[in-house]
């Protein structure tokens, strides 16, 4: 997988990722922003906003940067920034190589982005570099069960990870050693509690 291959994916799925994974993901995007508890003036960065579904959900006292690879999804995103461009801003950028100075952000989320990346580990590496010593990080992504029902769910949607371009063989516990996160909480979403939402805490230094 590399990055050619997701822009093109989603330039496939631009025009249909809301009606498809709109209300799939919708749970995971709540549950997400809720548990950020942003205070007014927070600075916020999304990693992967894609067409701004996560948009509403943010207080009107936040500033919210969204970045995405894909200019197909962020056109759609444009159109829910509904006359918030003084406090909600979208950019076209590569979440491995974030254009960003160190600790500009107070919080950092990425939903359903780092199974999808070419290289998951850069991902997070550049949310942590961005984000405050002592900030927040989220995260909300499909993690492989292995086994029991949700490997045979895993099966029967792996065309559908396919046509996405996701990482159907992604373990949670691979993923947490390989990012190094001081973990606050995890806890399932969304149908069959088949994703996985992830707080944790930004390293001081």
């Amino acid at each position: 997988m590399d990055e050619k291959s997701v822009v093109t994916a989603y330039r496939r799925l631009s025009r249909q990722y809301d009606r498809f994974f709109g209300p799939v993901f919708e749970q995971g995007r709540e549950v997400a922003v809720r548990k950020m508890e942003c205070r007014a003036g927070d600075r916020v960065l999304e990693v992967g906003v894609g067409t701004g579904l996560s948009l509403d959900h943010y207080a009107d006292d936040v500033e919210v940067v969204g970045i995405d690879v894909s200019p197909e999804m962020l056109e759609y995103a444009k159109a829910r920034v509904n006359g918030n461009a003084d406090r909600i801003s979208l950019a076209l950028m590569d979440a491995q190589a974030l254009e960003y100075a160190d600790n500009s952000f107070d919080k950092v989320v990425a939903m359903y982005v780092v199974s999808v990346a070419p290289d998951p580990k850069k991902v997070v590496e550049e949310m942590k570099r961005v984000c405050k010593p002592g900030g927040d990080l989220f995260i909300v992504n499909h993690f492989s069960q292995g086994k029991g029902a949700m490997a045979s769910l895993e099966r029967m949607v792996s065309p559908l990870s396919k046509l996405v371009g996701f990482r159907p063989s992604f373990p949670l516990d691979d993923f947490l050693e390989m990012a190094d996160l001081d973990v606050v909480e995890t806890r399932p979403v969304n149908a069959f509690g088949y994703w996985t939402f992830i707080h944790a805490r930004n390293k001081a230094g």
